[in-house]
C-alpha cells in the first residue's frame, strides 16, 4: 500500500512539529540554569542578528516585536526581564523621543554565546542518529520547501495559507 502525497505531507508536518517540540523542550531545560526563557533567548538572537543591528546597534522596541511576531506589550515584558538581568539596556531613540531602542550589553553577548552552545549541543544530540548525508538531504529539502512557501504572496487576512 502506497501513501498518498497528501498523507505524506501531513505526516511530515506532524513529524516536524513533534521534532521541534522535543528540541525546544530540551533546549528550555538546558537554559533553565541560566535563567533564560525561550522568548528571551529569541529576543537576544534577534537583537544580535537583525539586519542593521549585528548586536552593536540599538533596535526599536516596536521593531523587536515585529521580528518576534509578538505584540509590542509582550516585547516590553521580555525586554523588562532582559534588562533586569543586565542582558540588554534601553536607550532613547534620537530620531523619536517617544520611542525606545534596545541594545545587547556585554553580559547579553555572553548569554547569547551560552544559548548558541546549548542550541548546538541539543541539535547535535537530536540529529546524531541520522547520517551526515541524510542530514544534508533533510536540510536541502526543508530549505526548498521554505523558499517555495516564502515566494508565494501571503493570502488576504483571515484566509488560510
Amino acid at each position: 500500500m502506497t501513501t498518498s502525497p497528501v498523507d505524506t505531507a501531513a505526516e511530515l508536518a506532524d513529524t516536524l512539529t513533534r521534532a521541534m517540540k522535543r528540541i525546544r523542550r530540551r533546549t528550555m531545560t538546558r537554559l533553565e540554569p541560566f535563567g533564560i526563557t525561550p522568548a528571551q533567548a529569541r529576543a537576544l538572537r534577534v537583537l544580535a542578528h537583525a539586519p542593521g543591528c549585528e548586536g552593536r546597534e540599538a533596535m526599536r522596541l516596536s521593531e523587536l516585536a515585529d521580528h518576534l511576531h509578538i505584540a509590542p506589550r509582550s516585547a516590553t515584558t521580555v525586554v523588562d526581564a532582559l534588562e533586569e538581568a543586565g542582558l540588554v539596556e534601553r536607550t532613547p531613540d534620537p530620531a523619536d523621543r517617544r520611542a525606545v531602542r534596545v541594545v545587547l550589553t556585554a553580559d547579553g553577548h555572553a548569554a547569547l554565546e551560552r544559548i548558541h552552545q546549548v542550541r548546538h549541543e541539543v541539535a547535535q544530540e537530536y540529529f546524531a542518529p541520522i547520517s551526515p548525508s541524510d542530514q544534508d538531504a533533510l536540510l536541502k529539502a526543508l530549505r526548498s520547501a521554505e523558499a517555495a512557501y516564502e515566494s508565494v504572496p501571503p493570502p488576504p487576512r483571515g484566509a488560510a495559507r
